[in-house]
């Protein structure tokens, strides 16, 4: 039954760890499970395991939320660099002192982040909310780990260099416009963006035209990858807990590749259509108004004035 415990528990609290902290954790349990002292080892042994793995889970989400839509591990560059084995190409101190505040580190003239900048074709690396020196080496801690595994959980979506298909794209505009409902309940892309031939009136502004985005961020990967994860903070508290399905990821992005090759941007004629709209339904209304209410005070004025009126 000792034995039964044991393994049980280290089951559970293993979840995510690594096979070098699973494997250590084993044996330290196992040479105790037939000794008297073996629950009290057991209870301490999982008050340390199961804080290592909430963290590992909070990283992941982390990462997850705010890293993986411009980077991978092991899947190759998207926006930003592949950060498998990153901590064997910079170590630990300056990883931290560049993902805390890249464009400071950019700014001091440091050739290796001069050079990332290079390859990320001009764009910096934002500032990224809630990052902590803490935080950002228990992600180093998470990169490590998944680095070493043969095929990491952020390896991205792989997508095919084939061309999409003309359904593909009609499918991708009806997700676009909401004509085909999102499977974890989002919001629909018209609701805030705009593209270019979307038709009717239009896309909504909060939100950039997006009619070149396949172009922004360099392709497929990079707006598959953006579409997974979004990180700007309009679109995250939306997506966190109701993210994309892989099978409407492609789609979209095969709408957005069409749009792109088109060329040009949004044109402003539904916003103008909207506006008159607008301004014909306004006077439609007021004239109702005034054919309804125009009577409205005779049934009172008439007797009120006929009363005083001498005869």
């Amino acid at each position: 039954m000792k034995n039964i415990s044991v393994a049980c528990g280290l089951r559970i609290a293993g979840r995510g760890l690594s096979l070098a902290t699973k494997t250590s954790a084993f044996a330290i349990l196992s040479g105790f499970r037939n000794k008297p002292i073996g629950p009290v080892v057991t209870f301490v042994s999982l008050l340390w395991i199961f804080p290592a793995t909430l963290r590992g889970q909070e990283s992941a989400a982390f990462f997850r939320q705010n890293c993986h839509n411009c980077h991978t591990i092991g899947g190759g560059r998207l926006t930003g660099p592949d950060l498998k084995n990153v901590t064997q190409r910079k170590d630990r101190a300056w990883l931290e002192q560049f993902v805390l505040n890249p464009k400071l580190t950019i700014d001091s003239g440091d050739p290796y982040a001069l050079q990332l900048q290079q390859e990320a074709r001009g764009v910096v690396m934002p500032n990224v909310v809630g990052l902590t020196p803490a935080r950002v080496q228990a992600l180093l801690d998470l990169i490590e780990a998944e680095s070493k595994l043969e095929k990491s959980q952020f390896v991205g979506l792989q997508i095919s260099n084939r061309p999409f298909t003309p359904a593909e794209v009609a499918e991708g505009r009806d997700i676009f416009l909401g004509n085909r409902r999102l499977a974890n309940g989002g919001a629909s892309c018209v609701s805030c963006h705009t593209v270019k031939g979307i038709g009717g009136l239009g896309g909504g502004k909060l939100g950039p035209d997006l009619t070149r985005v396949y172009e922004r961020l360099h392709g497929r990967r990079g707006l598959a990858a953006w579409l997974m994860a979004p990180a700007s903070p309009t679109m995250q508290p939306i997506f966190k807990t109701r993210p994309l399905q892989t099978e409407e990821v492609l789609p979209l992005v095969a709408l957005l590749e069409d749009s792109a090759r088109q060329g040009g941007e949004a044109d402003s004629t539904p916003q103008f259509n909207f506006l008159l709209l607008g301004l014909g339904g306004a006077v439609l209304g007021l004239l109702a108004f005034d054919a309804i209410w125009k009577r409205r005070f005779r049934a009172v004025r008439r007797p009120m004035v006929e009363s005083v009126e001498p005869r």
